[in-house]
């Protein structure tokens, strides 16, 4: 029976599966076989063992059934398995899991699941950036009104907007490319890690295994791989949760019905908004985003305590990590899968984005009026006083900075009719940002190109 929403909610199948039971009791299985192989080519055991046993080590042999009852007479989850498949080995059983430790087995088994939930994040990651990278060409000159501290400022465009979330993806990308080589890692060590299990061989053991599987190896450890390189992962799964935090956040301001800027794609056929108001349309997929993003950045603490374990180990990192490690992995497979339908079928309302562009009849355009009063040879410091005058005065006489302007002797001394015009057009006010937005696009367009040419060569 299914508890935790990740069992029958969230995640896809295809993460889910990486850390469903049977697929976990796979790869012990399967470092154990590597470890048996490795011992045959150093003449450590025969051949025909180590053949039996790679053979054996699938759940097609070693049920979990039988592994659980095996566990609930002995009271320990490794054990269990090596009895398990030493059993259905006959001779070659005996030769199981020779010289390791349990978390010789458990650490590279646990390194094998996240170079694959890893390799479902990096992909989830690179569509998502591309998918923002198209709505930013969509809206590269789209103008609108940007926001500090909820208040309007100057204008900004859409396609920066996006530009922006794209390269804050992109980071995340390298920073996970980066970190592989650190948190892919498997080990061989023994009990306190100084191998004195595997005799004079445990170096060359090591690195055949590592190499069987397709894993970095450990410099030194002690009982376990360290936690610091769990934790970098942990901090790096919560700093994706952290932008799609952002990214949920943004959409749901900005889909409130005073702003109505843009809005979740809705299947206007059966989806219902509420259970009460027929009219309702929420953004619940923003929404779910930002609310399992808390759960994912939580387990960061969890993965740092566990870093201090007490001499060569103690045993209080393994009961959370049977906790944090599937539960952050499914959900951020749900919130990057969520996000990429998300940005894929945001609806923009050009015409509310027009009207909040207007909204405050060109008072977030002071700045542009006071560098053009500079430009023209007010000073900074005056032109800055005046314009504020000039917002207060607009302000509570209900008009336009256009107007106050048109009626300021200070600021016609310096500016004439169509300067008035042209600084109060907030079109005219967007910088570089359509400049800055091609420049992304371009070199994001050479990069995958370089790429795809890499992967054909």
């Amino acid at each position: 029976m299914a508890i935790h929403p990740i069992d029958y909610r969230y995640g896809s199948e295809e993460m889910r599966r990486i850390f469903e039971e049977e697929s976990k009791l796979q790869k012990l299985l399967e470092v154990e076989a590597a470890l048996a192989r490795a011992h045959a080519k150093l003449g450590n055991i025969p051949e025909e063992a180590a053949k039996e046993i790679s053979k054996k080590a699938s759940t097609k042999y070693v049920k979990l059934k039988r592994v659980k009852e095996i566990e609930e007479e002995i009271d320990h989850d490794l054990m269990a398995v090596v009895l398990a498949l030493a059993e259905v080995c006959g001779e070659a059983g005996k030769y199981v899991h020779l010289g390791a430790t349990s978390n010789d087995i458990i650490d590279t088994a646990t390194a094998l699941q996240f170079k694959e939930a890893l390799a479902i994040v990096e992909r989830d990651l690179e569509e998502l950036k591309n998918i923002l990278l198209e709505r930013a060409e969509e809206y590269i000159d789209l103008v609108c009104v940007g926001r500090t501290h909820g208040q309007h400022a100057v204008p900004t465009t859409y396609g920066l907007k996006f530009a922006i979330f794209a390269m804050e993806i992109k980071r995340h990308l390298e920073r996970l490319r980066e970190m592989k080589k650190r948190l892919l890692v498997g080990q061989m060590t023994g009990a306190v890690g100084t191998q004195a299990s595997f005799g004079d061989k445990g170096i060359e053991i090591q690195e055949l295994v590592m190499k069987d599987l397709g894993l970095g190896k450990v410099e030194v450890s002690n009982q376990l791989i360290q936690r610091d390189r769990y934790a970098e992962c942990f901090a790096l799964l919560a700093l994706i949760s952290a932008t799609l935090d952002k990214m949920g956040r943004e959409i749901r301001n900005l889909m409130r019905t005073e702003i109505a800027e843009v809005a979740e794609p809705f299947r206007e056929d059966k989806q219902v908004g509420s259970s009460t108001m027929p009219h309702k349309r929420n953004p619940i997929n923003s929404e779910k985003v930002c609310g399992l993003a808390r759960v994912i950045k939580s387990n960061v603490f969890v993965a740092l305590e566990n870093v201090s374990l007490e001499h060569e180990r103690d045993l209080t990192n393994s009961s959370p990590e049977r906790c944090i490690i599937p539960e952050s992995f499914v959900l951020l497979d749900e919130i990057l899968k969520t996000m990429k339908k998300v940005m894929k079928g945001l609806k923009i309302f050009p015409e509310n984005v027009e009207k909040n562009l207007m909204l405050t009849k060109g008072l977030n355009l002071a700045e542009a009026v006071m560098i053009e009063l500079t430009k023209k040879g007010m000073s900074r410091q005056e032109a800055h006083e005046l314009l504020r005058r000039l917002s207060i005065k607009a302000f509570e006489e209900n008009k336009g900075l256009k107007e106050v302007l048109l009626e300021s002797k200070e600021a016609r001394a310096y500016l004439s009719d169509e300067d008035i015009e042209r600084v109060t057009n907030p079109k005219n006010y967007i910088g570089t940002a359509i400049e800055q937005v091609k420049r992304i696009l371009e070199e994001e367009k050479y990069i995958k190109k370089l790429r795809r040419n890499k992967e054909n060569f």
